[in-house]
């Protein structure tokens, strides 16, 4: 029997059984006490996040005024201008990620939004008027954005994983809390001293006193039937390890991340080249997107007249170079892309044009 299974303790939850004071937390997490910092003091939480706002401040925002792009004005370059716009990207995300809402205070001028400042989401209010609190103060609908990551009809604040999954959250810290617990409390014994033949109290006691009192590494020499077994605890059950990687493919799956990226193997999968530029692919349009479909929305409402922000995402689905490549060579074969047109997918500029002949001044 492994010493999980002799604690009462199985991979998909806690058994109601009593054990040894000191090797289970006093009283289990209840989801009521989830909140952002405990969340976030699980690995598997913080890499999640920190996946979700890397991603996005990789990004930059190009501006549109109907099919034309423009020039992208300095508030949509550097919304803050307290901070670069990675930073500002990563704030807005990882409020969205970690609360299910965002809030922005916009400053403007005669010439329209100036600067948008990303608010702490715990000292904001929405209010049903369409206004909001924010600390002492009250912001009038042109004065903020709120984005919300799940918005929901007569509900004034968004849901985030954290909020939406606190049983699931509450669990995960049970098992770590319990496994920090069962080796701080010191409670495993090292060994069993035992003997084929009857003894007493006092006896047993004299025996483990002299057996505690040798010096380490002395030679041990044993009578009355006496036999030592030392206390092996399997190196898989002593890190609760398949309890643990069963916690991060459920928090993978709950922020949308796919579990390569949390560095988790999911066992019956093998991942290869293909499958796993797929997953990626799969991780920006179905999770990624939300969120950055919130900012965009967000931005464009911001943005004077008829313009629009669009995220360039070419820095997370651009293909790898030989991929590429081959796709460049089909495209000009088939003639519907020059080489100058590909020289600038790529970055480059266009190739040196002919020289003109030279016209004489006279001429």
């Amino acid at each position: 029997m492994g010493i999980l299974s002799w604690l009462g303790f199985n991979a998909s939850e806690h058994r109601d059984t009593e054990t040894p004071e000191g090797v289970m937390p006093p009283r289990r997490s209840a989801a009521s006490e989830v909140n952002t910092d405990t969340a976030l003091s699980l690995v598997a939480v913080y890499r999640a996040v920190s996946i979700l706002s890397t991603a996005a401040s990789q990004l930059s925002l190009d501006v549109w005024r109907g099919r034309e792009q423009i020039d992208t004005p300095l508030v949509a370059r550097r919304p803050d201008v307290a901070m670069p716009l990675s930073e500002w990207l990563a704030e807005t995300v990882n409020s969205l990620a970690l609360t299910g809402n965002a809030y922005w205070r916009i400053t403007r001028d005669d010439r329209g939004p100036r600067n948008i400042e990303v608010l702490d989401p715990w000292k904001c209010s929405p209010q049903e008027d369409g206004t909001l609190g924010y600390e002492s103060k009250r912001l009038q609908p042109s004065e903020f954005r709120h984005l919300k990551l799940m918005p929901r009809a007569g509900v004034l604040y968004g849901l985030g994983p954290i909020q939406a999954a606190r049983a699931e959250i509450a669990g995960a810290l049970d098992l770590r809390n319990y496994s920090s617990a069962w080796f701080a409390s010191g409670d495993t014994p090292s060994g069993v001293l035992s003997s084929d033949q009857h003894l007493t109290a006092e006896q047993a006691k004299q025996y483990k006193d002299i057996w505690n009192q040798r010096e380490a590494h002395e030679v041990a020499v044993m009578g009355a039937g006496l036999s030592y077994s030392p206390v092996m605890l399997n190196p898989e059950d002593a890190q609760f390890i398949a309890n643990r990687q069963f916690t991060t493919t459920e928090i993978a799956r709950l922020f949308g991340v796919p579990a390569h990226l949390m560095l988790a193997a999911v066992e019956g999968t093998s991942l290869t080249y293909t499958n796993v530029a797929q997953a990626d692919l799969t991780f920006v349009r179905w999770s990624l997107m939300t969120y950055l479909r919130a900012i965009e929305s967000a931005l464009s409402e911001v943005l004077p007249g008829q313009q629009s922000a669009r995220f360039n995402l070419d820095a997370l689905l651009r293909p790898d170079t030989t991929t590429r490549y081959t796709a460049h060579q089909i495209a000009l074969t088939a003639g519907f892309l020059t080489v100058d047109e590909v020289r600038d997918i790529e970055g480059l500029p266009p190739l040196a044009s002919p020289t003109s002949p030279e016209v004489p001044a006279d001429a």
